[in-house]
């Protein structure tokens, strides 16, 4: 396996630990920190620093935020939402696009910054920028289809005139996760803010520069200041405040924290969307293409280091191609770059922090133990970044070891054979949860028939994961554990609207009239119901 470190050195150096040598250098200049760190509103005076994981340099001190601090961003993302609402989606439209653009324009400098906080290969950052891009454009062009007024049909034809708007909810609370700074920070709240909301955002306090900088673009593109408002802090300090202002919450996380979110969301009769943990499965059927399901595969398991909702950790592979598809993956992964740098030319970068690092060790160590086989991989490489753990394939990974069920969420995957399809189907939704899920036939028919037996909310034919999470027309969620509720399409809009019908009765009221008694109004109403049958009629 080829390795990737920095030229001429360590990216950062410093004399100390910063938090007791104030002449540590930091990876950034203090005027870029400064710049995004206006955006906060945080007025505790208390700051957390944050670290690089490519070499454990410190980022930035992060200012914190109290529940004052919330309780004020709601006040004024409601002052600013009661004008919102009113604007046009005209208008909406072409601030989103105006954002597409800029998110294009200033790239560079978005890839510098996620790779910095979260230590991933820059080729995996490339997909965050891309992703705001494609939701932006996509709103930007789909507004009026998803949000205009619409008729329906009324109960009497001609007489009954049946409008259905789309109200915004008022102000959504977005809690997102580190592994995904940039587009997990920003993509659900585009959409809220497209429907004619507000936005309160609480990103994880790893990645708070990346978010920092969604939020000073949307400020470019034209957005109200105010609309979008951001704290920092602690869920376990913080979050409760924000589920407990907000009018609809999205959190992206572990399937623990989802469950108390709904909880909570649940108390006041709010709605939540969640996207939670995933245990993903690949399966590579009899007819598949083994070079490009290997291919596939090391992409499905191993980008950005396996820390993603959607990573496949679990491969099921038929009998008759099992040895080939082994020996090509192993081949693949074996022959990946490592590195933890700011360049092009990583295949995958670090882990994000020493608990994730502690986690995938533990899991691995635990397989090994007891019976697993390592088949590529299975070490931690310190001499590359502290938190940098080689792609690793196990096989022989029984229902005792911890990475049989549990979500690793790092590079490691196990392999399974299987005989029968419907085996292979049975095991893939073996589990609590339900989010991805991968196949590879050369029969597309025949694959798209399988994946509807598979209880995920995304299911790739011939892909990792990028088919549905790029398609963004195709709604994106979790069945069972792994969540409620979708972004993407129509639904990641429409979630943010309530549903008003008007109703407006011409001519005659929907009640006895013109001196028919009751008895005769029934008869009259049995009738045209049965004409209305024959005529087609909803």
């Amino acid at each position: 396996m080829s390795n990737s470190i920095p030229a001429g050195g360590p990216l950062v150096t410093g004399p100390g630990d910063p938090e007791h040598d104030p002449t540590a250098a930091y990876a950034l200049e203090p005027d870029q920190v400064a710049a995004l760190t206006a955006r906060l509103l945080a007025t505790t005076g208390e700051t957390v620093l944050t670290r690089t994981p490519l070499t454990g340099a410190p980022l930035a001190q992060v200012p914190q935020s109290s529940e004052a601090d919330v309780a004020e961003a709601f006040a004024r993302a409601r002052r600013a939402q009661e004008a919102w609402a009113r604007t046009s989606l005209a208008h909406r439209q072409e601030l989103l696009l105006r954002l597409h653009d800029l998110v294009l324009d200033r790239q560079e400098e978005i890839l510098d910054l996620i790779v910095w906080e979260s230590g991933k290969a820059r080729k995996h950052a490339f997909d965050e920028p891309l992703h705001i891009a494609l939701t932006a454009r996509y709103y930007g062009r789909t507004l009026r289809r998803h949000l205009d007024t619409r008729r329906v049909p009324g109960v009497i034809p001609g007489l009954t005139r049946v409008e259905v708007n789309r109200i915004a909810k008022g102000v959504v609370g977005v809690i997102s996760p580190w592994n995904y700074p940039f587009t997990m920070a920003l993509c659900d709240g585009i959409a809220a803010i497209a429907a004619g909301n507000a936005v309160v955002s609480k990103p994880d306090s790893q990645t708070m520069l990346s978010a920092l900088l969604a939020a000073q673009l949307l400020d470019e593109a034209g957005f109200p200041r105010d609309l979008w408002q951001v704290v920092s802090g602690p869920g376990a300090q913080i979050g409760g405040a924000i589920i407990d202002r907000a009018d609809y919450v999205c959190f992206t996380g572990s399937t623990a924290t989802g469950r108390r979110v709904a909880t909570r969301a649940a108390e006041r009769l709010i709605g939540a969307s969640l996207e939670l943990g995933g245990k993903n499965p690949l399966l590579v059927l009899r007819d598949a293409d083994v070079e490009k399901a290997a291919e596939g595969a090391v992409r499905a398991a191993f980008s950005n280091a396996g820390q993603l909702c959607v990573s496949i950790e679990r491969m099921f592979v038929a009998d008759q191609v099992y040895d080939r598809f082994v020996e090509r993956f192993v081949a693949r992964t074996q022959a990946l770059t490592l590195g933890a740098t700011l360049d092009w030319g990583n295949d995958m970068g670090s882990l994000i922090s020493a608990d994730q690092l502690e986690t995938v060790t533990k899991h691995v160590e635990d397989a090994v133990a007891k019976g697993a086989t390592v088949l590529a991989g299975g070490r931690a490489r310190p001499d590359l970044g502290p938190f940098m753990f080689e792609p690793t394939i196990l096989e022989g990974v029984t229902p005792e070891m911890a990475c049989f069920g549990s979500e690793t969420f790092g590079p490691v995957v196990a392999l399974y054979r299987f005989n029968d399809e419907t085996e292979a189907v049975a095991r893939a939704n073996d589990g609590e949860y339900g989010l991805n899920a991968s196949i590879y036939s050369r029969d597309g028919e025949r694959a798209r028939a399988l994946a509807r037996r598979i209880a995920c909310g995304t299911v790739n034919v011939n892909e990792a994961f990028a088919a549905t999470f790029a398609s963004l027309g195709a709604p994106m969620g979790g069945m069972r554990s792994s969540g409620m509720g979708r972004r993407q399409g129509a639904e990641g809009l429409l979630r943010f609207t309530e549903t008003q019908a008007v109703a407006t009765q011409r001519v005659m009221p929907i009640a006895p009239s013109f001196g028919l008694s009751d008895e005769s109004y029934a008869k009259a109403m049995n009738l045209s119901l049965r004409l209305l049958k024959k005529a087609g009629r909803a």
